[in-house]
């Protein structure tokens, strides 16, 4: 059977992240976090535009925060659930009970509380992102190559593998897909933002270190289509 072809405009990209939040110092602290981590994120100041946002651009989550202006974080959750199952994290200063079975009711995935560590929403929105895929199970074995989700590390032939982070977000991408065939397109919008440039050879640069580190036949390109592991 021929390989399936993943183009860009039929995938949900696995890793671009919306984050809306009113506090720029947090929605600024957040966003280097997340890039940090290899994520494409794109941010919104306000409810109007995280709203617009979240309804024309497939995220794999959404990180929201209830008090927002202009639209409140608790409509934005309700438009997208009467369209989406986009998993939505939730953000709130607001430590009652009532409020966080209000946003678990509403449809939101899981709830954080502010102040928050860093680590902790990270490891939640692993979850998340794992439970949206299908695939709960953190370890992802490949012949030789075992890739953990949720501490995002990766053995060859159980040794450790050091990948930088756009490194590792371009295997999981491919492994996640593994059997088919994934457009440079698609690649591009799983790695890049909104606030990056996708021209330019990065891409790759980042199989050829993939390659070096994995073995050469690892990860196969198909020329004219994508790559692939098989």
């Amino acid at each position: 059977m021929p390989a399936q072809i993943i183009d860009a405009n039929l995938l949900i990209k696995t890793m671009r992240l919306l984050v809306v939040e009113d506090e720029p110092d947090l929605l600024a602290g957040l966003a280097v976090a997340l890039r940090r981590e290899g994520y494409a994120v794109d941010t919104a100041p306000d409810g109007e535009e995280g709203l617009y946002k979240a309804l024309n651009t497939e995220y794999d989550a959404i990180i929201l925060d209830v008090m927002l202006p202009h639209v409140d974080g608790w409509e934005i959750l309700r438009r997208i659930r009467s369209s989406r199952s986009t998993p939505v994290l939730m953000l709130t200063a607001r430590d009652r009970s009532a409020d966080r079975v209000r946003g678990l009711d509403a449809g939101a995935d899981d709830y954080l509380t502010k102040p928050f560590d860093t680590p902790e929403l990270l490891a939640r929105l692993r979850s998340l992102i794992r439970r949206s895929r299908h695939h709960p199970q953190a370890l992802l074995e490949i012949g030789a190559v075992s890739i953990n989700l949720a501490a995002r590390t990766v053995t060859r032939a159980s040794e450790p593998v050091t990948l930088t982070a756009r490194e590792y977000v371009v295997l999981e991408f491919l492994a996640l897909h593994r059997g088919e065939v994934v457009t440079r397109t698609a690649l591009y919008d799983h790695l890049f933002d909104e606030n990056e440039s996708t021209l330019s050879n990065i891409l790759d640069v980042h199989i050829f270190n993939l390659r070096k580190k994995l073995g050469q036949d690892f990860i196969l390109t198909r020329r004219g289509h994508g790559y692939i592991i098989e």
